[in-house]
């Protein structure tokens, strides 16, 4: 038994408890950022059992983690620290305007650590059930950080957020729930019938209808609350009206976590299809809707974070296209994965960073910012450059590869689309950016200093996308593989 597994959950949980007990504020932050920290350290140890062990589990099996789980549980982690970082800066901007007071951190700083253990929750289950439960806690958790500078327009994206997925997620219970029927007859015992790890032991021999009914479900419910287009309606309202910190760990990773659901089950439903596609296939034609459709949207905006909100439909829609065309095309879906994750994270922390110095998120109003606020304005330029493909940050090279694994399974249809759509964003994108970064101030916003914590951010997100774009470390190379191999089934 790993009681390190446990710990994942229990650092998170705790921390928000306490935090909704305390009343000072520079206590509250420290419990926050303490639990962030601790969990950030357990994640690094389950990874190392990981790699040496393969497989860990405890609590009966129930909780398990291996190259796929820790894969994203290093990512997850890795975007809740540095916005951890980041939301220090930004709640103190906050509470010297008097956007914030006591209350407002209390609810931020609980929240944040609950979300953490909901999706941990998400990534360390066996059973499919509790993953679900998950991704549910997720919704109902991470709904008042939307509207927790409260007005009606944030209101409005909280519910919208809370009916839309709220729908979606009860689509995947139902799908969910096909799943376990499709076991039916199998002499598995009943506690044992949506473990993951059986399932995909007895795939041959489900129900080949009621698992394709099943993934259908899957699909549309937990694609909802991924983002994937036409299920996607809510995503621009809520990342657009949440606190940056809150979009950046939305776009950043809980976009993932859905994702990381429907991921869960390919292996299962393309072996029990024996092997034809046909998961797959869904799989990229929602994807090519999402980046199509986001690629119209993108023109459209003048809101920055709305922008970002929809270049995050356009790359989640891109992962989903990589693990839908299958072979090298997984591996370099989940590469993608790691860098939207860092890229988008910079892009939403500069955003708001930009926004509270502006008071405002129009872009047509940030023409010439960078006078006020290089480093930020850096930021936000150089992850937007890096979102659209530009050379040699890292997502250049995972879309090279999606593009490379297309044409060498003759997905050429596929191919077509993709380059379509992303040259639309890449034009609509660059558009709005270089207003910002070469456009003429109008001499509203004062300059404004930046501390090391903000150059931090900034230089080490940029930085890794960099070397990310020229070199991939060898651990980095073995987690991807062997994740590849336990989506497409390979021993």
């Amino acid at each position: 038994m790993y009681n390190e597994l446990w710990l994942l959950l229990i650092i998170p949980f705790v921390g928000g408890i306490i935090t909704a007990l305390l009343n000072s504020i520079k206590a509250i932050k420290f419990v926050m950022t303490s639990a962030v920290i601790l969990s950030s350290m357990v994640g690094i140890k389950v990874y190392l059992l990981v790699s040496q062990h393969t497989v860990i589990s405890a609590g009966n099996n129930w909780l398990f983690a291996d190259a796929l789980s820790v894969y994203h549980i290093l990512v997850m982690l890795l975007v809740y620290f540095i916005s951890t970082i980041y939301s220090l800066v930004y709640l103190k901007t906050e509470l010297e305007h008097d956007d914030f007071g006591l209350k407002q951190v209390k609810i931020f700083a609980s929240l944040w650590c609950e979300s953490l253990a909901a999706m941990t929750l998400v990534l360390i289950s066996n059973n499919l059930a509790i993953m679900w439960v998950g991704i549910e806690t997720t919704t109902l958790v991470t709904a008042f950080l939307i509207s927790i500078h409260v007005s009606s327009i944030s209101l409005e994206a909280m519910w919208k957020y809370l009916l839309i997925c709220s729908v979606g997620v009860a689509f995947a219970f139902m799908g969910t729930l096909l799943a376990a029927a499709s076991a039916q007859g199998l002499n598995v015992p009943a506690k044992d019938v949506l473990f993951w790890t059986e399932l995909v032991k007895i795939a041959p021999h489900l129900n080949v209808q009621l698992m394709k009914f099943a993934f259908i479900f899957i699909l549309v419910g937990f694609g909802t609350k991924a983002g994937l287009a036409p299920m996607h309606s809510w995503l621009p309202d809520a990342h657009s009206q949440a606190p940056a910190p809150v979009s950046a760990i939305f776009s950043g990773f809980m976009l993932n976590a859905a994702l990381y659901c429907i991921i869960r089950y390919i292996p299962i439903v393309e072996t029990a299809t024996n092997h034809s596609g046909w998961a797959l296939n869904l799989l990229s034609g929602f994807g090519i809707i999402s980046i199509l459709i986001a690629a119209i949207f993108v023109i459209l905006q003048h809101d920055l974070k709305r922008l970002l909100a929809y270049s995050s439909i356009e790359h989640i829609g891109i992962i989903a296209l990589g693990l839908g065309i299958g072979g090298a095309g997984v591996f370099a879906a989940l590469f993608h994965m790691l860098n939207h994750s860092i890229c988008k994270s910079l892009a939403f922390l500069s955003a708001g960073r930009l926004g509270q110095f502006a008071g405002t998120h129009d872009i047509r109003k940030l023409a010439g910012i960078r006078e006020s606020s290089p480093v930020w304005t850096v930021g936000i330029f150089g992850s937007l450059l890096a979102l659209i493909g530009v050379a040699p940050f890292s997502i250049f090279i995972s879309e090279f590869l999606i593009m490379k694994a297309a044409i060498e399974t003759s997905s050429y249809w596929l191919f077509a689309f993709f380059a379509i759509g992303c040259s639309i964003i890449f034009i609509g994108i660059l558009g709005h950016v270089t207003p910002i970064f070469w456009g003429e101030s109008n001499g509203n916003i004062p300059k404004q200093k930046a501390n090391f914590i903000e150059y931090g951010i900034v230089g080490f997100i940029l930085t890794a996308l960099l070397i990310l774009g020229l070199w991939m470390p060898n651990p980095l190379t073995n987690i991807l593989t062997h994740s590849a191999n336990i989506i497409q089934n390979i021993k």
